[in-house]
């Protein structure tokens, strides 16, 4: 008895069969692994666990995992009989019979004590290599549910829970499918993903909710290739039936919505958001998908959540007007390569007075450090690192507002994966040789106009749209000649200028040898071989008639893949 309280830690227990014993057995709590502990907790010989030494038409199957190889159901002699079994099944060679009513498999169930076998399968999960990956895994998938690169720092989610927090959903883009289709394309620049990306103070500093970091950034899926494109801050616009800065539009929206309803404070934000995503369209000509807001907390701790980030600044950044941040040393940045953690590399953005150019030079360092830190969040060491992606959602939570879907990032990493810093494009709109923007003065304050004239964005959009030019236009490179079909003067030159900015090769423009058509035609010469360009024309000349043979035989096609006759319909689409 005293041995068996030393091995078992508890009191000796009565028999199963409810009977005392001279040589009580010892029941085994922690049976060995893989195995089924014996009934009684001996293996010598003895009668079944009915009592009898073979009941009629019981013939027990072997235990699969006894020690001694005995059928599970054997056990000692017991002074007397147990209460009887249940009548016999017969031929219980197959697993469904030994599980009914009478069979083995149920009396071993109906005497084994519940708390012995939830003990037992305890002790058994605890040491199972596969529950214990199983149970790893899970908790690693939850820590790097969905992690997402979007160029100018938001990178990652830490649990679904949280995911669902920041990506919010809303936005589309169908470029975003391995495989889209043509019709899914809404015109050109469909076959891009773009983002708009904008920074704000944020609670606690001035001007809170103006947006003075405002960036597009323009990701090929084809060709796995990313573009950034910077707005000037102080770019003249009118918008809402009134004039002021870019950078001010989301702020008056946002509080033009909140004076109309004060407690909803999300729809007052969609609504700025959907005012600033609204101008800039206006201003590129090009469409954006999603968009992207954050504060400055979140993306000083973002540079500090992955490291820090390396960059190669191209000449010494000297602001004095920021000196008592950086301990009133008026040098916020070295020429050469710099490591800067999150302090420094916000300083290093926000520095209006540093250099010859002002705004200009700043939205140039945005692109640099944009560049930087999408990498290191490319890099291994971040995305596949649980304490990294951890540290990122922490402190994103409510520093960042965007509109993509968790389903939405994940496709994207996977796009961007792999992608190199020499694959992602820097474009500043007053950057030579293409000075596309020039400061001057409205009134008494200094400002940034197109140099084609104020609310003239005509040859920024044809210089952004060839720049992020549309991969499946690129891609399939057809030959489009257009014709005048109408007595417009100058409307073939006109719209082949147009499809010429969205990066069409126009191969020719001429007259039609007749001018009566009322409807445009397009004649497709490539038999279906080229759907994404015959998509697109289509859609720009909504209503027009498509064909695969020339209407008139006087019409030389040179090679053409697509002939466009321009009819009466063309004015109103060449506006588009």
């Amino acid at each position: 008895m005293h041995e068996f309280r030393k091995q078992t830690g508890r009191a000796p227990r009565q028999a199963l069969d409810g009977f005392l014993n001279g040589s009580r057995p010892r029941i085994n709590a922690q049976p060995p692994l893989g195995r089924r502990p014996h009934l009684d907790g001996l293996r010598s010989p003895a009668r079944p666990i009915d009592g009898f030494r073979r009941a009629e038409g019981l013939h027990p199957a072997q235990s699969v995992g006894s020690r001694s190889g005995r059928p599970l159901g054997e056990s000692i002699k017991r002074p007397q009989a147990a209460p009887a079994a249940a009548p016999a099944v017969k031929n219980e060679k197959s697993l469904l019979h030994r599980t009914l009513p009478g069979g083995t498999l149920d009396v071993e169930r109906k005497n084994v004590s519940r708390k012995e076998r939830r003990r037992a399968k305890k002790e058994a999960r605890k040491h199972s290599k596969f529950y214990n990956f199983r149970k790893w895994s899970l908790r690693s998938s939850l820590a790097i549910v969905a992690v997402v690169v979007l160029i100018g720092g938001f990178l990652g989610v830490k649990a679904l829970n949280q995911a669902h927090k920041v990506l919010r959903g809303g936005g589309s883009a169908a470029a975003l499918q391995a495989n889209v289709k043509p019709q899914l394309l809404k015109g050109e620049g469909d076959g891009r993903i773009n983002f708009i990306l904008l920074g704000r103070g944020g609670d606690g500093h001035d001007g809170p909710d103006l947006t003075d970091t405002i960036l597009i950034a323009s990701i090929d899926p084809i060709n796995k290739t990313a573009s950034l494109v910077s707005v000037p801050r102080d770019l003249w616009v009118t918008y809402g039936g009134s004039t002021g800065k870019i950078n001010a539009v989301f702020a008056n929206a946002k509080y033009r919505a909140l004076a109309q309803n004060a407690k909803d404070k999300d729809g007052a934000t969609e609504a700025g958001l959907k005012a600033i995503q609204d101008e800039v369209t206006n201003v590129l000509g090009i469409p954006i998908h999603y968009h992207v807001l954050m504060d400055f907390q979140a993306f000083k701790e973002a540079v500090d959540a992955v490291g820090g980030v390396d960059i190669n600044v191209p000449e010494d950044l000297v602001d004095s007007t920021m000196a008592w941040q950086n301990g009133w040393n008026p040098v916020l940045a070295k020429k050469g390569l710099d490591h800067m953690d999150g302090t420094k590399a916000l300083m290093y953005v926000r520095s209006r007075h540093g250099s010859a150019r002002g705004d200009f030079d700043r939205t140039e360092r945005q692109r640099l450090l944009i560049e930087a830190l999408t990498q290191k969040a490319l890099s291994a060491g971040t995305y596949t690192n649980p304490l990294k992606i951890s540290k990122l959602m922490s402190a994103f939570g409510d520093h960042v507002t965007t509109d993509m879907s968790v389903n939405d990032s994940l496709r994207l990493m996977t796009i961007m994966k792999g992608m190199s810093a020499g694959k992602i494009q820097s474009v500043g709109l007053a950057d030579p040789p293409n000075v596309l923007v020039q400061t001057g003065m409205v009134g008494n304050s200094s400002v940034v106009l197109p140099v084609a004239g104020q609310d003239n964005y005509t040859t920024i959009q044809s210089y952004v749209r060839n720049t992020l030019k549309d991969p499946y236009i690129a891609k399939e490179n057809a030959k489009v000649m257009v014709l005048n079909g109408t007595t417009v003067p100058g409307l073939a030159t006109t719209t082949g200028d147009k499809l010429k900015s969205y990066g069409y090769n126009v191969a020719k423009v001429d007259s039609a040898p007749s001018s009566d058509y009322e409807k445009t035609t397009i004649v497709d010469l490539t038999q279906g071989k080229k759907p994404y360009t015959k998509n697109y024309l289509q859609k720009r000349f909504s209503g027009s008639k498509v064909v695969t043979k020339l209407p008139d035989t006087a019409i030389q096609a040179n090679g053409a893949d697509f002939v466009v006759i321009l009819g009466q319909d063309a004015s109103a689409n060449s506006q588009n």
